[in-house]
């Protein structure tokens, strides 16, 4: 069995532990698998340095780590030996080749089986593209801002001031659950200015991002049984989450003036919902915008049926053809709304400042729920954001990138319909981060996005958007993002699409 132990190899490079931590692993591994018996002598510091090519003080180093540890015991005159009160167990088996055995990387215990909406969720928001692909040239996401022009060097300014300042131990532990108080503040007066709400710091809670919103939501509202009207097509984690906590969804139908508020009224009659999940302004994945008239008549339908309205706001900021639709947070007067959004795409996806905006003591509940989650949130970065607020810089942020933005749209749909006119249609949205398209009759969007991997772009596979069962679509969708990539790039990005294009596979 000592032959077990001359026989360990090791990583040298420097992206591995320490040879003596390889080592030590390596031993405790032996004896847990039985190869290696309670009360059996290891070999000395000499001779298992020699036989392995290594320094003797890491051996030395090794052995009395094991030692301290309770894995092998050290007798006096005598040696090393492995730890006499430890378990005998059988030795398991090695795999055919006689190598040791390697991590199982399947779980050994039963996980509960979560529920399926009936789309297959993909790795990410994007798609699969083709296995074993070089990483790719270009990216064509959902609909996500450009971190290069983001405000990151005043973050960073203001991170390190009030990391470095006298008073930061106080950032450093605990906080309230709700958040920063100073951005909860600050946010307040950012929405009350930009979206005509009329709330307080007590009706806010910081979150990490409006994934986390939605999901404290769901804890709050639903049971399992309950039922939650979502659009269809929709967003699928939202879908996710809902039947995480046991919902039944009706599918409501998206058309170009938003979700369809006859066809809730209709559903309202025969099974009145507990909550009603709704994207009124760029609706994802369609980019539409809901319409006053609907706006007024869901509100109508919301107090007459006493249902939630669980307003997701992702990306209020850009609209390009008149000024952004207020949300209908603005006009709830009976409390039926609760409001989420984030800085994820007005800034960038990786920094995680979200936001709900509900009474006070439904923020307190759902701070309850967030502290067994997640405790807090990052009281350093939620101080140097609510800096940015106050002083200005994030506005500025957004006014810049609006400019930029809305010039990217209108390159990326004159390219599109240059390039592809011909095998895809679509609409230039009012506003929104990305474009909705359809194929053309017989164009496969997932043997496309196959063909383009192998390219070098990656592009959606026209998946995770249409959720209801038993219902086939006429075309193949597709999201297309337009704000990550420049003008050169895009340009690039859409030549390698159209190379993809002319060879897809036919259904």
């Amino acid at each position: 069995m000592i032959n077990k132990l001359l026989e360990i190899s090791f990583r040298k490079d420097g992206g591995h532990s320490p040879l003596y931590l390889q080592l030590e692993s390596e031993i405790i591994q032996l004896i847990c698998r039985g190869i290696l018996k309670p009360g059996q002598a290891l070999p000395s510091s000499r001779e298992l340095a020699q036989s392995l090519g290594l320094n003797r003080k890491t051996v030395v180093a090794t052995y009395e780590e094991l030692d301290a540890q309770g894995w092998v015991e050290t007798r006096e005159r005598s040696g090393v030996y492995v730890s006499s009160h430890l378990p005998d167990t059988s030795a398991r088996a090695i795999n055919q080749n006689g190598k040791k055995l390697i991590r199982n990387w399947q779980p050994a215990y039963p996980m509960v089986k979560r529920p399926s909406d009936g789309a297959t969720r993909t790795n990410s928001d994007m798609e699969l593209n083709a296995a074993g692909a070089p990483p790719p040239l270009y990216k064509i996401d959902d609909g996500f801002p450009d971190p290069r022009i983001a405000p990151i060097e005043q973050l960073v300014r203001e991170y390190r001031r009030f990391g470095k300042n006298h008073f930061a131990n106080r950032f450093l532990t605990y906080g309230p659950e709700q958040g920063s108080y100073r951005l909860r503040v600050e946010l307040a007066k950012f929405l009350n200015r930009t979206r005509g709400m009329q709330v307080t710091e007590k009706e806010i809670l910081i979150t990490k991002g409006t994934q986390m919103a939605i999901y404290l939501t769901t804890q709050l509202l639903i049971r399992p049984g309950d039922t939650v009207f979502v659009p269809e097509p929709g967003y699928l984690d939202a879908n996710q989450t809902f039947k995480l906590a046991g919902a039944n969804l009706e599918y409501v139908p998206v058309d170009k003036e938003g979700m369809d508020v006859d066809s809730i009224e209709q559903l309202c009659k025969t099974k009145v919902p507990q909550m009603i999940y709704i994207i009124p302004h760029h609706h994802r994945p369609t980019t539409v915008t809901l319409s006053a008239e609907r706006r007024m008549r869901l509100m109508d339908l919301a107090h007459k049926y006493g249902f939630a309205l669980l307003e997701d706001d992702y990306d209020f900021d850009y609209h390009f053809t008149s000024n952004p639709l207020l949300p209908l947070a603005s006009l709830d007067t009976g409390g039926h709304i609760i409001y989420v959004g984030s800085f994820c795409k007005s800034i960038a996806p990786g920094i995680r400042i979200g936001f709900m905006v509900a009474p006070e003591v439904v923020i307190n509940e759902a701070a309850a729920i967030r502290k067994l989650i997640d405790r807090q949130g990052e009281q350093l970065l939620e101080e140097a954001t609510a800096e940015l607020l106050s002083a200005g810089d994030i506005s500025r942020h957004i006014k810049k990138s609006h400019k930029v933005y809305q010039e990217r749209l209108e390159n990326t749909c004159r390219l599109l319909r240059e390039q592809l006119g011909e095998y895809l249609t679509f609409e230039k949205p009012n506003g929104g981060l990305a474009i909705w398209a359809a194929y053309r009759k017989n164009i496969s969007a997932s043997a496309v996005a196959l063909n383009a991997g192998k390219l070098g772009l990656k592009i959606s596979d026209g998946r995770n958007y249409f959720f209801q069962p038993n219902v086939s679509m006429p075309h193949d969708f597709i999201r297309i993002g337009y704000c990550s990539l420049d003008e050169t790039e895009m340009a690039s990005a859409i030549d390698i699409w159209k190379q993809a294009l002319t060879t897809f596979a036919v259904k």
